[in-house]
């Protein structure tokens, strides 16, 4: 999943693009609407976390260009104002949730959840699956069943959980490494060129080198659901 996180407090910004990260989440930071107001354009973002009380352009100002700009990403505004007119004008301008400072970090994530569920990204709570893995985004485990038919768990890192989220998603659908490297490191991170493929293979070792399958020159991809 990938993340734009719009917020001037770095404390906060750097307590949540943290929390984000452990959890599979790449996170693209930014700390003043200005230099924000063009991310959404150049990159898609799964969700996007949006404080109100920015410098260069107000929150609410912009999400309501992003909005006018077709700007589709589920948007959650994360501010102070917790006045009901605040709540009701960013709704109107086009928020999909709106959680007041200060919050707990896990109810971050539920709500993160929810509105990917309302928008169909994300499919239910536990469950997002292509009928041979499901995946859990609540423990970071992959279920699947081993060659004898035998149901099978196994834990993965944030990096292997995001690699296969984004597979998952679009089942039969082919992706790039360039797609892949997208879906997991923020802007400006370091990427090393087997980076996907070691991933892969990672992810192989633990549910079986069949379940997800190398299209040569292309990318990789898991299969479509019957």
């Amino acid at each position: 999943m990938r993340i734009l996180l719009v917020e001037d407090d770095p404390a906060i910004s750097g307590e949540v693009a943290e929390a984000l990260k452990r959890r599979g989440s790449a996170v693209d930071v930014f700390s003043d609407g200005q230099t924000a107001l063009g991310a959404p354009s150049s990159c898609h973002y799964d969700c996007i976390l949006l404080d109100l009380g920015l410098p260069g352009i107000d929150g609410m100002q912009l999400l309501s260009r992003w909005r006018r700009s077709k700007i589709t990403s589920p948007v959650i505004i994360i501010t102070a104002r917790d006045g009901l007119d605040d709540r009701i004008g960013g709704l109107d301008s086009g928020a999909d949730d709106y959680i007041v400072k200060p919050f707990e970090l896990s109810e971050l994530e539920a709500r993160i959840r929810a509105v990917m569920r309302r928008s169909g990204q994300g499919g239910e709570i536990v469950g997002l699956t292509n009928g041979e893995l499901t995946l859990d985004p609540l423990s970071h485990e992959v279920h699947f069943k081993d060659e004898q038919g035998k149901e099978q768990s196994a834990a993965l890192t944030a990096r292997e959980y995001s690699l296969l989220e984004a597979l998952l998603r679009r089942p039969g659908a082919v992706l790039s490494r360039q797609a892949l490297e997208d879906h997991i490191y923020a802007y400006g991170e370091e990427v090393e060129s087997n980076a996907v493929e070691f991933i892969i293979y990672n992810l192989r070792r633990k549910v079986g080198a069949k379940a997800i399958r190398n299209v040569r020159g292309v990318g990789w991809k898991v299969a479509k659901e019957a």
